[in-house]
Formats: C-alpha cells, structure tokens, sequence
C-alpha cells in the first residue's frame, strides 16, 4: 500500500461511490460463485443416490451406508458454512446501500482496501481482528 494511500484511509471516514461500486462489483461475484457452490452441496446431501447398488451388493452394504451418511453430514456442515458465508456477503452488501462498508466496527477506521478486496465482507480491520480474544 501506497504511503499516500494510507494518509488518505486515515483521513477518509468513508469509501467513495466509485470504491463502493468496485467493491460491490467483487461481492456480486463472490455471491453467485457461493451460491452455485451452496446448490451443489445441499444437492449432495439431500439426494439420494437413485444409481447405487445396494440391492445386488449386501456384503458390503453396512460399509457403504456408513460412508454415505458421514459424507451427507460433511456435505451438511460445509452447506451450513456455506449458507453463512452468503448471509455476511448479503450483509456487505447492505452496508455498501447504506454508505457504511469497509467501516471497522470496533475502531471506526476504514478497513484497508487490501483486505476488503480479499475478505470482501470483513467488519474488522486488521487492527482490531489482532486485538482479538482468541
């Protein structure tokens, strides 16, 4: 980062229009790539498999059920995650609407565009994420 660029984040209480709209350009896509994501995780845990051989296989049928259900719980977990994730990018969205995106929540100071860019619905800055309690 620019020193400049610092300076002017210190300074600023707010991002632009044109920063806001580049940010929301990014959450636009991080969305619809979850999104596409999230489907084919609940597909996964919720179909079930119309093609296996369960009925022509017994021996090997406990062994099978077992891993289905420790796979469908996986794909559970990782939709929940996912799901999770869409809401704090609906969320970042909103703050966008509302002119307060990119706004520490602990500090008040900007969140640095660096980290935005990366973590597109952050609410700390780095600052305060390391002030943290672990």
């Amino acid at each position: 980062m620019k020193k400049q660029e610092i300076r002017e984040e210190n300074v600023k209480t707010r991002y632009s229009d044109e920063e806001l709209e580049e940010f929301r350009q990014i959450i636009l896509i991080k969305l619809e790539k979850a999104r596409k994501d999230l489907k084919l995780l609940t597909e996964a845990f919720s179909n079930s498999n119309e093609h296996d051989i369960s009925d022509t296989s017994p021996t090997f049928k406990v062994l099978e059920e077992g891993y289905q259900v420790n796979s469908k719980e996986e794909n559970s977990k990782l939709a929940a995650r996912q799901d999770k994730f869409i809401k704090s990018l609906e969320n970042a969205l909103i703050r966008i609407e509302n002119k307060t995106y990119g706004v520490c929540r602990v500090t008040g100071k900007l969140i640095s565009k660096e980290r935005l860019r990366i973590v597109p619905h952050a609410t700390l800055s780095i600052e305060a994420k390391l002030n943290q309690p672990q």
